[in-house]
C-alpha cells in the first residue's frame, strides 16, 4: 500500500473537519427558522437554528469516519487539534477587527457586528464543542465493542444522536443562561424558551444525524475498497 495514498483520505477527512468547523463558527450568527409541516410539541410549528448547523453535523460525520478507520486516539487527537483551532480562529478575527479599516472596505462597525461574536457565543460553543466531540468518539468506539465492530449504522447513528443532544443542551444553557447571568453578557432567556431552543435545534440536528449514516457507509466502504487503510475492529483502545 503506497503511503502517501493511504494517507490522502486521512488528510482529507481531517481536513473537513476543521474546514466544517471553523465554518460552523463563522455563519453561527445567522439564524434560521426552519418550519415543520404541523405544530410539535413544546417546539411548535418552527425553530431557530444557527446557519452553522449544517457545518457543524458535517464535524460529527467527518469524526466518526475517522474514528471507524483509524481508531478512537487518533480521533480525539483530531477534535482537540480542533478545540485547539477555535482560539486560532478567535485571534485572528479578533485581529482584523481591531486594525484599522479603510472607508474602501467593508464599514469596520458592520464587519464587527457579523464577525465579532458575543462572550457569551463564544464560551458556550467552545465548552459544548469540547464535551460533545470527545463524547462523540467515546461513544463510538464504546458502542463498537458491545456490537463487537459489527453494525456501524448504529455506531453511527448512537454516538451523534447522543453527543448531539449534549452539544445542544451546553451551548444553549450556557449561552443564554448561565454565561449572561454570570458576568451579564447578553440576556438570560426563560425556562420555557431556553427548552423550546434546546428540543427544536436537537430535532432538526437528530434528522441530519440519521441522513448522514448513508454517506459514512459509503466513505468507510470506498477508502476499504480502495485498500487505503486496514480493515480492523473497532475498539475502544
Amino acid at each position: 500500500m503506497n503511503n502517501s495514498s493511504s494517507d490522502g483520505p486521512k488528510i482529507a477527512l481531517a481536513a473537513l473537519f476543521i474546514t466544517s468547523l471553523v465554518t460552523a463558527q463563522l455563519i453561527a450568527v445567522k439564524l434560521l427558522v426552519v418550519p415543520f409541516p404541523s405544530s410539535v410539541p413544546i417546539i411548535g410549528g418552527t425553530v431557530l437554528v444557527p446557519a452553522g448547523v449544517l457545518a457543524y453535523a458535517v464535524t460529527f460525520f467527518a469524526s466518526d469516519c475517522y474514528a471507524e478507520l483509524y481508531g478512537r486516539r487518533p480521533a480525539q487527537l483530531m477534535v482537540n487539534i480542533g478545540f485547539a483551532m477555535n482560539f486560532v480562529l478567535l485571534a485572528l478575527v479578533w485581529v482584523a477587527i481591531a486594525a484599522p479599516g479603510s472607508p474602501a472596505g467593508v464599514d469596520p462597525a458592520a464587519f464587527k457586528s457579523v464577525l465579532g461574536l458575543s462572550t457569551n457565543i463564544v464560551v458556550g460553543s467552545l465548552a459544548a464543542y469540547i464535551v460533545s466531540q470527545n463524547w462523540d468518539v467515546i461513544a463510538f468506539h464504546a458502542i463498537g465493542d458491545y456490537t463487537d465492530g459489527e453494525s456501524l449504522w448504529l455506531r453511527n447513528i448512537g454516538s451523534t444522536g447522543t453527543s448531539q443532544l449534549i452539544d445542544t443542551t451546553i451551548f444553549v444553557l450556557m449561552a443564554f443562561l448561565l454565561v449572561p447571568s454570570i458576568i451579564g453578557t447578553g440576556q438570560a432567556l426563560g425556562g420555557a424558551i431556553l427548552l423550546q431552543l434546546i428540543f427544536g435545534q436537537y430535532v432538526i440536528k437528530l434528522l441530519i444525524a440519521l441522513l448522514d449514516t448513508p454517506f459514512v457507509y459509503a466513505m468507510v466502504g470506498y477508502v476499504r475498497s480502495a485498500g487505503l487503510v486496514e480493515s480492523r475492529r473497532v475498539t475502544a483502545d
